[in-house]
C-alpha cells in the first residue's frame, strides 16, 4: 500500500469517526444536556393519596397553575409559617377572583395520614394535603428534587429537616419558579399573578 493511499484511508476513517461522534452528540448527548430543570421537576412514577380522596401523580399538576410544598404536620416553625403565608396569598388572590391550587406533600408519611393532613391544612383555602407510603413519598421527593432527612431528638422521637420553598407550576405541569421561605409578600404574590396570567 502506498503512503499516499494510507494517508487517504486514515483521513477517511478520521472523517467517518468525526461524523459518528457528531451524530452521537446531536442525537443522544446534546438533547439530554439541554433538558432543563423546568422540563424534569415533578416528573416521576409516584402515586400518592390526596386528602380529598384523589390520586396525586405528575399529571395532577396539569390543567391549572399550582404550587407544591413539602413539609410535615409536626413541623414546629417552617410549615405553619408557610401555610400562613399561603393563606395571605390566597386572600389577596380572592380579592381578584382568583385562587391558587396548592399541594402540601408530607415528608413524614409514617405520622401524616391523609385524614390527619386533611385536618392540618383545612384552615387554608385551596390547600390539599398529600400522603402515601414511604416508598411513594421517596419517589416524589426525588422527582421534585427536595431535601428531606429524619433527625433524631435527644429526648426521643424525631423531627424532619426539609426544603422550605414553594414550587410553582404552570397549567402544563411545567416548573415555573420557586417562592423562597418567608419571601416578601408582594414578590410572592407577583410571581403567582404572573403564573395565573400565563
Amino acid at each position: 500500500m502506498t503512503s499516499q493511499r494510507r494517508k487517504f484511508l486514515i483521513g477517511l476513517w478520521g472523517i467517518t469517526l468525526i461524523a459518528l461522534l457528531a451524530l452521537g452528540w446531536f442525537t443522544v448527548l446534546e438533547p439530554r444536556l439541554n433538558r432543563s430543570v423546568a422540563d424534569e421537576l415533578g416528573r416521576g412514577d409516584y402515586s400518592l393519596t390526596m386528602t380529598d380522596g384523589g390520586t396525586f401523580t405528575q399529571d395532577t399538576l396539569r390543567g391549572t397553575p399550582s404550587a407544591v410544598f413539602f413539609g410535615f404536620a409536626h413541623c414546629p416553625e417552617v410549615c405553619p409559617t408557610t401555610l400562613g403565608d399561603v393563606s395571605g396569598w390566597q386572600e389577596a388572590l380572592a380579592e381578584e377572583g382568583e385562587e391558587l391550587r396548592v399541594f402540601f406533600v408530607t415528608v413524614d408519611p409514617e405520622r401524616d395520614t391523609p385524614e390527619m393532613l386533611g385536618d392540618y391544612v383545612s384552615w387554608v383555602p385551596g390547600v390539599t394535603g398529600v400522603s402515601g407510603s414511604r416508598a411513594e413519598i421517596d419517589k416524589a421527593i426525588r422527582a421534585f428534587r427536595i431535601y428531606a432527612q429524619k433527625v433524631p431528638l435527644s429526648e426521643g422521637g424525631y423531627t424532619m429537616d426539609h426544603s422550605a420553598f414553594v414550587l410553582l407550576f404552570d397549567d402544563r405541569g411545567r416548573f415555573a419558579q420557586p417562592i423562597a421561605y418567608q419571601e416578601d409578600f408582594d414578590s410572592a404574590v407577583g410571581k403567582i399573578r404572573k403564573l395565573i396570567a400565563g
